[in-house]
């Protein structure tokens, strides 16, 4: 990993080479640096066991349990955010990777080869996030699909929808976008914090314990607040069924949780241009 990268960012170095020469070394030393991140196909694998294992284990078992449901639970059943649920648990592996893939820089100490080799660190984070997310995306939201196809499948007879149904094609799209905006939060926070386990913890924390505590809120304020924090409004991306308490639509979700990013970005570009490597 650290000779190939080197070779690719070095050409970066040179003063006299055009920018978009530049970015291609920079973005093809990323590309080769995590390609190299050990727990990647770990990552990979793990999702894909768990968006496609979920999504059999769902399906089958409340098609077998349809009968049994009462009028109201049915009318409330949303068959592909049942099917894609996995997502929650894949969620965690995906922030994990992203934050991995500059924790593990800074403990190697790569990051200090890379800064010299490529002095424009702001460009540098932006095609480690860009490598980043496009490789996520790609891989979560192939493995979005089958997971629908399977679900809905083991659904069939009892209840199921069609991939050209109202909302359902944005709705398997929006949990590939969904995982991706989690994996850059994570990436993000490893930016700010630079040491695994703390970004770690303050990653599981945004995502899982923080909609915990304000579920002890009584009446509506928690309600409320959980709508707009990163879980419970990204999830509304692979929802296809909307009602209380939750009142955004796809994409609007998704916008919250993307400005949650946003805003870890922006004081990750800041702080890695002040902090030493």
């Amino acid at each position: 990993m650290t000779a190939q990268a080197g070779l690719a960012a070095g050409a970066v170095a040179r003063g006299d080479a055009p920018r978009g020469s530049r970015l291609r070394a920079t973005a093809r030393s990323e590309w080769i640096k995590f390609r190299s991140v050990r727990s990647a196909p770990f990552v990979a694998a793990s999702a894909a066991v768990i968006l496609l294992g979920g999504a059999w284990i769902l399906g089958a078992g409340y098609r077998s349990g349809w009968a049994t449901m009462t009028p109201g639970d049915r009318a409330a059943f949303d068959p592909v955010f049942t099917t894609l649920r996995g997502t929650e648990l894949a969620q965690l592996f995906v922030g994990a990777l992203g934050v991995l893939t500059v924790t593990g820089e800074y403990a190697s100490g790569l990051i200090r080869g890379t800064f010299l080799a490529t002095p424009q660190r702001a460009q540098v984070l932006a095609m480690k996030a860009l490598v980043f997310a496009a490789a996520v995306w790609a891989w979560c939201t192939a493995l979005s699909f089958p997971a629908f196809f399977l679900g809905q499948a083991l659904l069939s007879p009892a209840t199921h929808v069609a991939i050209g149904d109202p909302g359902v094609l944005t709705a398997v799209f929006g949990a590939g976008l969904y995982l991706t905006l989690v994996g850059l939060l994570g990436l993000f926070l490893g930016v700010l914090i630079r040491r695994t386990p703390g970004a770690l913890t303050a990653l599981f924390g945004l995502l899982v314990v923080l909609p915990l505590a304000v579920d002890l809120v009584p009446g509506k304020t928690g309600l409320l607040v959980n709508e707009y924090l990163p879980m419970s409004a990204g999830e509304q991306g692979w929802t296809l069924l909307r009602g209380a308490p939750y009142s955004l639509g796809p994409w609007q979700g998704l916008g919250v949780l993307a400005l949650y990013v946003a805003v870890a970005a922006v004081a990750a570009f800041a702080l890695i241009k002040r902090r030493d490597a």
